[in-house]
């Protein structure tokens, strides 16, 4: 890969993993239907006018069915529970669950229809990632965490869910035109439940700050930077990247919110990631792992697991 495509792919990197950390900010002081507002209003309109000179908004309004659905599971549930289950997890624990998104989507091909086999390898890698998540999730199975940790992993499953709808009913729309469409459906359904729980003074400096970041830095500019990748690396080693992600999200808690940096933290990451790599590897010569999902939409890449 050349040194641009090394300079992007870090770049991503770090895109994709600070949401978890500017959403546990942001709903200290806005409502979940504001957060969810700000960050899919602002990344709209940034992209709808790019997708508007990139061939018209036609594509999108011919796959309105399919992308309403899409949406439905990709950004208007998953970024509101999100979001809700940060007011009562760390910003690292959700990174960390939402890693488990490949294992997810392996079950679910299963379960839908892929007819590709699973050998010992990626079973055995299904078996090591459930029991990242067993040691993570464990000793929060009481209380409130139970009721956000359960969020996660729903989050989690649409996740996975998405990148079916978009392989196997949106392949002829554009990554730029779906990822617009997305946010401005998820914005408008959005518009009004902000319009009633709007804060009745002005959020502090931190709060506007990390709704300005996840809308214009962590979805508009990740997704220009994300299509530059591909462009340069190719979607196999692009997607790579996004096992990155989980590592940033919980270096990104520890330093900048003093979130703790435990030993049940240390072993369910590398269950988790370890997990994920050996459940999505595939075989043959050609073959390269189909990293785990992020909290943005993805693009029309074919894969069966995920494209975040």
């Amino acid at each position: 890969m050349s040194r641009r495509g090394w300079l992007l792919f870090a770049l991503m990197s770090v895109l994709w993993g600070i949401p978890y950390l500017m959403i546990k900010v942001a709903v200290g002081g806005v409502s979940v239907p504001v957060l969810v507002f700000a960050r899919t209003a602002l990344g709209a309109l940034v992209l709808v006018p790019l997708a508007a000179r990139s061939g018209g908004l036609a594509p999108v309004r011919r796959h309105w069915r399919p992308l309403l659905a899409f949406t439905a599971v990709e950004i208007l549930g998953p970024w509101a529970l999100l979001s809700d289950a940060e007011h009562r997890l760390t910003s690292s624990m959700t990174g960390l669950l939402i890693a488990a998104v490949p294992i997810i989507g392996v079950l679910l091909a299963r379960l839908t229809g892929d007819a590709e086999r699973l050998g010992p390898v990626r079973w055995a890698g299904l078996l090591v990632g459930l029991a990242g998540v067993g040691v993570l999730a464990g000793p929060h199975l009481g209380g409130g965490s139970a009721w956000a940790i359960g969020e996660v992993m729903l989050v989690a499953v649409g996740y996975s869910i998405a990148p079916m709808i978009a392989t196997r009913r949106l392949q002829d729309l554009p990554s730029l035109h779906m990822a617009a469409g997305s946010l401005t459906i998820a914005a408008a359904v959005y518009a009004v439940p902000a319009a009633l729980t709007w804060p009745d003074a002005v959020p502090r400096g931190r709060v506007l700050a990390a709704l300005g970041g996840l809308g214009l830095v962590c979805t508009a500019l990740a997704f220009m930077v994300f299509f530059e990748l591909i462009r340069e690396a190719g979607t196999s080693r692009a997607m790579v990247f996004t096992y990155v992600n989980p590592a940033v999200a919980v270096v990104a808690g520890v330093l900048l919110l003093g979130e703790p940096l435990t030993g049940t933290i240390l072993a369910s990451f590398v269950l988790i990631l370890g997990g994920s790599v050996l459940a999505t590897v595939r075989r043959g010569p050609s073959a390269a792992a189909e990293p785990p999902a992020v909290d943005v939409p993805p693009v029309d890449v074919p894969v069966s697991e995920e494209s975040r």
